[in-house]
């Protein structure tokens, strides 16, 4: 992760996040309970091993049989939100090009909901594969989508200032599992508002 300066604040350490994840399955398993088939659907990159850690707990906890688990490539911002691509990039790899999803439920799970854009394009995507139900999952939602989209499971809802940036920390791609805000250096003062 490319670590922008500024004052940096850790909202919740790993031991927090264990029962964030825990309470983020037990939200899922109400959407997911009868459902014949599910998917658990990753956006790659600190949103997959959220899913791994998210599916571990639902089989654990409530017995959830093995789902389909896949990831997708989905880029928009840099880890600092500097937009990186104007319209959310969606890679499709060969092996799901022919991926049929009908009747699967689907829980696409990704670290922080800012926007809506690269949810929104995720979504889009996924319908095409005609599944019976899309739920989301995020870690952090941030209460700052313009689009038409929200999570069904959230595991922490945190309002902060817009030039703030909300870190996941995520195992394998950061040696600890934590959230940190970061409020970046301000060269002429606070940000206008």
């Amino acid at each position: 992760m490319t670590a922008p300066a500024g004052a940096r604040t850790v909202l919740y350490d790993t031991q927090e996040l264990i029962g964030v994840i825990d309470a983020m399955a037990r939200q899922a398993n109400g959407l997911l309970h009868g459902a014949s088939q599910v998917a658990v659907i990753g956006v790659l990159r600190r949103g997959a091993p959220l899913a791994d850690r998210l599916t571990t707990r639902l089989m654990e906890l409530y017995g959830l049989p093995q789902p389909l688990r896949l990831d997708l490539q989905v880029k928009r911002y840099a880890d600092d939100l500097t937009l990186l691509h104007p319209q959310t990039q969606l890679t499709e790899q060969a092996q799901h090009a022919a991926l049929d999803l009908r009747g699967y439920t689907v829980l696409v799970v990704d670290d922080v909901l800012y926007t809506g854009h690269s949810l929104l394009k995720v979504v889009e995507y996924l319908a095409r594969k005609q599944p019976a139900a899309i739920r989301v999952a995020c870690l952090v939602n941030r209460d700052t989508t313009c689009l038409p989209v929200h999570a069904d499971v959230v595991g922490a809802c945190l309002g902060v200032a817009p030039p703030d940036i909300i870190e996941c920390h995520v195992p394998p791609y950061e040696p600890d599992f934590r959230i940190e805000l970061v409020q970046p250096d301000r060269e002429n003062g606070p940000h206008p508002r």
